[in-house]
C-alpha cells in the first residue's frame, strides 16, 4: 500500500521506515527537513508541505497516518488534512490524543465523508525492531482497509505461547493489534493501559527504593544489607512472576550505573494517566493504583511543599517536634529489637 505519514519523530519516522521494510511506500513530512531527507534516502518519497504529501498519494481511497503530540499541534493536522482530503480518504491518529477528542474529530470528518481511525500505538523507540502494539478505533471498513499497514507494524506472533481458549478467535490480537471499537475506543484502551503501566513502574521503583535503603542507619546494625540493585534486577527477569519489559529496561539502566547518576528523579506524566484516573472517577471504579502513582509524579517534581511546611509547623505546635532531629522509626531509639508482624 502507499501512505502518507505526517511527524517523522521518536516513533514515526521508526514507522515508516518499518512500513518500507515490509515493502509498502511512504509519502513523509515533518516539519524539520533533516528526518525526512534521511527517510528519502532509504526510499521514501519526501513532501516539502501537508499539501505536497497528499497530492503524492495519488491512489483513492489515499490513507495519511499523523504521528504527532496530543493536543493542539494534532488538533491543527486533522483539520488541515480534513481540507485537503476527499470523501472516502482515511486519516490515522497514531498519537496519544484524548478519547473524546477523537469521537469529536470523527463526527465532524464524517460529515465530509472522510473516515477516521484513532490508534493507540505502544512500543516506543524499540518498535522498528519488536514491531507495535496497536489498540485501534473506527469504522470497520476503514480498518479492514488498513489491515495490511497495521500487520506490518505489529510484532506477529513470535515465539509468545498461544493463549489457552482462543481457538476460533479474531487471530489480530495474538499478531499485536486490535480494532477495539467505534471512533475513540481505540486511544480509549491505550490511555487506560498507560495508567496501568504508570503504576507498575511506580510498583518497581518503590521496591528498588526499598532494597537500596536497607543500608541505613536507621536500622540495628545485623540488619543493613548492602543489596547489588543490578543484580537483583536480572535475576527477577529470568522466570520470576514479576519479569516484564519495563523490568528489562530498568535492568539495562542499573547494569550501566547502579546509582543512576545521570537521571534527576523529575518524573514527567504524558496525560494519559490524568486521564486514566478522570475515566475512572467517570466511572466510580476504584483506581487507588494508578492515582497513587500518578501522584508521586507530581510529587517527583518538586522539592519540599508548602503541605510538608504545614505538617512541621503543626507537629512543632502540639508536640515539640524537630525537624530532622527525630529517628524514622520511633521504635528504634529503645534499644529493644523491633518484631512487628505485617498484622501487628
Amino acid at each position: 500500500m502507499k501512505i502518507g505519514v505526517i511527524g517523522l519523530g521518536r516513533m514515526g519516522g521508526n514507522m515508516a521506515r518499518r512500513l518500507m521494510k515490509a515493502g509498502h511506500s511512504c509519502v513523509v513530512f515533518d516539519a524539520n527537513a533533516k528526518p525526512r531527507e534521511a527517510l528519502a534516502k532509504e526510499g521514501a518519497t519526501a513532501a516539502r508541505s501537508v499539501e505536497e504529501a497528499v497530492k503524492a498519494l495519488a491512489e483513492k481511497p489515499r490513507a495519511v497516518w499523523v504521528m504527532l503530540p496530543a493536543g493542539a499541534v494534532t488538533e491543527q493536522m486533522v483539520e488541515q488534512l480534513g481540507g485537503l482530503l476527499e470523501r472516502g480518504d482515511i486519516i490515522i491518529d497514531g498519537g496519544n490524543s484524548f478519547y473524546k477528542d477523537d469521537i469529536r474529530r470523527a463526527k465532524k470528518l464524517r460529515d465530509k465523508g472522510i473516515r477516521y481511525v484513532d490508534c493507540g500505538t505502544s512500543g516506543g523507540v524499540w518498535g522498528i525492531d519488536r514491531g507495535y502494539c496497536m489498540m485501534i478505533g473506527g469504522p470497520k471498513d476503514a480498518v479492514d482497509h488498513l489491515d495490511p499497514i497495521f500487520a506490518a507494524l505489529a510484532p506477529g506472533r513470535g515465539d509468545i505461547p498461544r493463549t489457552p481458549g482462543r481457538n476460533g478467535a479474531d487471530s489480530r490480537p495474538e499478531r499485536g493489534y486490535l480494532h477495539a471499537g467505534p471512533s475513540g475506543a481505540g486511544h480509549f484502551v491505550k490511555m487506560v493501559h498507560n495508567g496501568i503501566e504508570y503504576g507498575l513502574m511506580q510498583a518497581y521503583a518503590e521496591g528498588f527504593d526499598i532494597l537500596r535503603n536497607k543500608t541505613s542507619r536507621d536500622l540495628p546494625e545485623d540488619e543493613r544489607f548492602t543489596l547489588n540493585m543490578a543484580d537483583i534486577a536480572e535475576v527477577w527477569r529470568r522466570g520470576s512472576v514479576i519479569s516484564s519489559w519495563l523490568l528489562d529496561l530498568g535492568a539495562a539502566a542499573l547494569a550501566k550505573d547502579a546509582d543512576l547518576e545521570e537521571f534527576s528523579g523529575y518524573v514527567q506524566d504524558s496525560g494519559e494517566g490524568r486521564w486514566t484516573v478522570e475515566a475512572a472517577i467517570e466511572e466510580a471504579v476504584p483506581a487507588d493504583v494508578i492515582t497513587a502513582s500518578l501522584y508521586a509524579r507530581f510529587r517527583s517534581r518538586r522539592g519540599h511543599t508548602f503541605a510538608e511546611k504545614v505538617l512541621s509547623a503543626m507537629r512543632f505546635g502540639f508536640g515539640g517536634h524537630l525537624e530532622g532531629q527525630e529517628p524514622i522509626d520511633p521504635e528504634s531509639t529503645t534499644g529493644e529489637p523491633t518484631r512487628r508482624s505485617a498484622a501487628g
